[in-house]
């Protein structure tokens, strides 16, 4: 009799105990669905309301511009005299540009250095630079000289020499032994420097790339992309 009393005592007792483990079961489970959920909810909700990329800030006033300075859509192109590539564009897209924006009004260009081929693409630069701070539109005339006269990638053409000559040439409206000067002593040398910075820090990847009210366009050889850009840009502004 004892001994059946002890057996419906311990199967009551592992009753109980498989009754709340069950429960125990069920609560752990629907707390890992609860918490699933509310982990996917921030998730979402961190998407919906994650700030927008900003859009990156460049001192216009401080850079060659063709066109207007109050133009409401600012394009800057990072480029590198060196680059074939961007002789391409300086030839086949920058014109299109001008064409269609930039004497309207719409558009200006604005241009800034990134020096990735050689030394000679920091000596054209020096040389572009000292021009700018001359006189600006000069700076344009030089911008289309140099492509047009653009040496072999792998050879040393871009000496102190060759672009004061140059500058000479196209006639352009500064003081050649200024710029001379300016080439052999470096003289911007820390805008250059900043230029560079700015593309590093912006991860720009090749030359030409260009910024659209401060926003990254890379299909640069695309016009019809580019315009397509320059009418996203207009929209965004309204």
């Amino acid at each position: 009799m004892a001994q059946a009393t002890k057996k419906s005592e311990y199967k009551s007792l592992r009753k109980i105990q498989q009754i709340q483990q069950e429960k125990q079961r069920k609560r752990m489970k629907q707390l890992f669905w609860i918490t699933g959920i509310v982990v996917a909810a921030l998730i979402i909700v961190a998407v919906i309301f994650a700030p927008k990329p900003g859009v990156v800030s460049f001192n216009y006033d401080e850079l060659p511009t063709l066109g207007k300075t109050d133009a409401p859509i600012k394009i800057v192109e990072f480029g590198d005299y060196k680059c074939p590539s961007c002789k391409i564009f300086s030839q086949e897209i920058e014109p299109q540009l001008k064409k269609d924006y930039i004497d309207n009004g719409t558009v200006s260009l604005s241009f800034m250095n990134f020096t990735i081929i050689d030394p000679d693409s920091v000596t054209a630069a020096l040389a572009a630079q000292s021009i700018y701070h001359q006189n600006n539109e000069a700076f344009w005339g030089f911008y289309d000289s140099i492509y047009k006269n653009q040496g072999q990638e792998h050879v040393t053409w871009a000496t102190p020499e060759f672009l004061t000559n140059l500058a000479k040439q196209e006639k352009l409206d500064v003081d050649y032994d200024k710029l001379n000067s300016d080439i052999t002593s470096a003289k911007y040398q820390s805008e250059v420097d900043s230029h560079n910075s700015k593309a590093r820090q912006l991860n720009v990847q090749s030359t030409p790339t260009l910024f659209i009210n401060g926003v990254m366009f890379e299909d640069v050889f695309d016009y019809e992309a580019l315009k397509k850009a320059i009418e996203q840009a207009q929209k965004d502004l309204k």
